[in-house]
């Protein structure tokens, strides 16, 4: 199996935004960098050659921060293979009137979130590799 695709939305200027894309580089690069590699959304959007030819087809993971599913979408419509999408704002319950930070910096509150919502798609990638959907 080659390595599980993990896209995060870009939500350029919004804390949730900014909250995907940290815990998905703490998944590719901390918590199961042998298993999982990331894509920047912007190329999957322009339809980039070497971008789409690794995506197409292969298993993927995305990190919504809102109802938009911009990554989700734009993933599918590339021709990945989408076996598990999340969104930021999904797992907020337990975090109600905590600042996580803005679009461009992170609070200690938000790293812990951010943490967290890694912790899930950590697991997202064990169960992938198990054959557990």
């Amino acid at each position: 199996m080659s390595k599980i695709k993990v896209i995060p939305c870009s939500g350029i200027g919004k804390v949730f935004g900014l909250l995907a894309r940290e815990s998905v580089l703490m998944v590719t690069e901390e918590k199961c960098p042998s298993d999982t590699e990331t894509l920047c959304l912007a190329h999957v959007v322009t339809g980039d050659d070497e971008v789409v030819a690794k995506i197409k087809g292969e298993t993927c993971i995305t990190m919504d921060g809102c109802a938009k599913y911009c990554a989700r979408k734009s993933v599918e419509e590339t021709g990945g293979i989408v076996v598990k999408s999340h969104k930021v704002p999904d797992f907020m319950k337990a975090h109600r009137g905590e600042e996580h930070g803005t679009g461009t910096a992170l609070t200690d509150d938000g790293w812990k979130y951010a943490e967290e919502l890694a912790e899930i798609l950590a697991e997202d990638v064990k169960e992938i590799k198990a054959g557990v959907n």
